[in-house]
């Protein structure tokens, strides 16, 4: 879209959406006032855009037939080969189809992106492919990744691997049920609100949301700088633990990195758990919604930390249930913004796709085909403006008090155990015809309420499989100190290990 300056008319009718009535002198005085954008932007468009080097560019796709997708998981097929060695040769990739793979499809879960070509590789991708893995292809996503649930994405349902009449969990829907069903060894996953290890809880994978900042965001789009996250989903930790250490680090593009230490996480593999404290955080069982099964999956799962060794109690965290009231407070508002920003995040210093931007302008012209969850989002959001800002800057006020709740916990105790998600794997309709908005919203709230206090605090989450109950898997979380991911795979390598 060409830029070009308003006419009279339209700049009187702006002005009037912000109560201000302009004449016609005043009006012309404006525009005057504005002549010198209409150079400046023309610049623009003409400068080449600064973006990565796309450094495997031999690269094909096709779109999987229906007896090659029974999961409904896959969005797009791939050869991408990486190097010719290195510690991740010959694992299978898949790539959540909010990640940028250049000159590859991607619908970001909406029909209205259909066409979008990324224009670069994000980082971690490009990590992968140096570390020898193949990328076999794109894993559908949620509409836009705002769904905890696998039902909203236009391309239809995904279905859990161990009973496909059950949902994967999202918004990493396609990612967690490739990983499960066997069709890759490795999927990344973006988590907002726990995107990576809700679907992992549901489908019986290991997810690894680690420190804020600790993997780049590069090549993403964003919905609030402080809560976005990408990280591995595997079938085992050690393969989680090998993903991670190709994937972390500063790559010098994104923003929310900073100095970060990054360490040898493998090395953490097969060290006992016995003297490590981990504290059992009573405000993640419970929960009205919590179905009983799950929780007391979770604490025989906590038991047996105690059998190899672990000091385990039970510990209170009181701020952990008004924690997702918070999140809700930082994100809403933000996530709208970004949506009608087209995924860009402004004051974070990162690198844009002008592409995706432009791409993304045609979705909003399409509302009556969104979901009522991204209705929600978006109503709710513009609502929230009149408030100017008042309920986020609160929200944001109390993210440190959140933090500094868990780390005192952390302070006595090397890891915080709870449920991932404190339901299992929810039926789906008989069809699409047959999925009501009351559906939607159910797994949009439940999904997240043990999951997303960690993505606006920033420590480090993994979902490991704990038990199977009536025939699904259930989740059981581990939290660490932030940078800690060594106790994490510590702890879940050696409760693996132990089944």
């Amino acid at each position: 879209m060409t830029f070009r300056l308003p006419d009279r008319d339209e700049l009187q009718s702006l002005a009037a959406e912000l109560g201000q009535a302009l004449d016609n002198d005043a009006a012309d005085a404006l525009l005057s006032y504005f002549a010198p954008f209409r150079e400046g932007f023309k610049y623009l468009e003409a400068e080449a855009a600064s973006l990565p080097r796309v450094r495997y560019p031999e690269r094909s796709f096709r779109f999987p037939q229906p007896d090659e997708n029974p999961l409904g998981a896959w969005y797009v097929k791939t050869e991408l080969h990486g190097a010719d060695k290195g510690p991740l040769q010959g694992k299978r990739v898949a790539v959540k189809d909010s990640i940028f793979v250049a000159d590859v499809p991607m619908m970001y879960g909406t029909a209205a992106l259909e066409g979008f070509k990324p224009d670069f590789d994000a980082t971690v991708v490009t990590r992968m492919l140096d570390a020898g893995a193949d990328i076999t292809g794109k894993a559908v996503c949620e509409y836009l990744c705002l769904h905890g649930g696998s039902v909203t994405a236009s391309t239809g349902f995904v279905r859990n691997p161990h009973n496909p009449d059950y949902a994967s969990g999202g918004s990493s829907s396609g990612s967690a049920a490739l990983v499960a069903s066997g069709a890759v060894d490795i999927a990344l996953g973006t988590d907002q609100a726990g995107s990576v290890r809700i679907p992992s809880s549901w489908c019986g994978t290991v997810g690894m949301k680690a420190t804020h900042g600790l993997v780049p965001f590069t090549g993403i789009p964003g919905m609030e700088a402080g809560v976005d996250h990408v990280g591995p989903i595997t079938a085992t930790v050690a393969d989680n633990a090998a993903a991670l250490q190709v994937l972390a680090g500063p790559d010098g593009l994104d923003g929310r990195q900073g100095e970060i230490p990054v360490h040898e996480y493998t090395q953490a593999l097969g060290k006992p758990v016995a003297g490590m404290k981990i504290g059992v955080l009573r405000e993640g069982f419970g929960q009205p919604a919590a179905a009983a099964a799950v929780d007391a999956s979770v604490r025989v799962g906590a038991a047996r930390f105690k059998a190899l060794g672990a000091a385990v109690e039970e510990i209170s965290v009181p701020m952990h249930l008004p924690g997702a009231i918070i999140w809700s407070g930082v994100v809403i508002e933000s996530v709208c913004h970004a949506l009608q920003m087209g995924g860009v995040n402004f004051n974070v210093d990162s690198v844009c796709s002008p592409a995706l931007a432009d791409a993304m302008l045609g979705w909003k012209s399409r509302l009556h085909d969104v979901p009522v969850n991204v209705l929600m989002v978006l109503v709710f959001g513009r609502y929230m403006e009149r408030y100017g800002g008042r309920y986020y800057a609160r929200a944001k006020n109390l993210v440190p008090r959140l933090r500094h709740a868990y780390d005192q916990a952390l302070a006595a105790h090397d890891l915080l155990l709870l449920p991932t998600t404190i339901t299992q794997a929810s039926r789906l309709p008989a069809s699409p015809q047959q999925m009501t908005d009351d559906y939607i919203v159910q797994d949009l709230f439940s999904t997240s309420a043990n999951a997303c206090q960690f993505n606006i605090t920033g420590h480090p989450a993994i979902s490991i499989p704990c038990d199977m109950a009536g025939g699904l898997p259930v989740g059981m979380m581990l939290v660490a100190k932030h940078f800690d991911e060594s106790s994490l795979y510590r702890a879940a390598f050696a409760f693996e290990q132990e089944k």
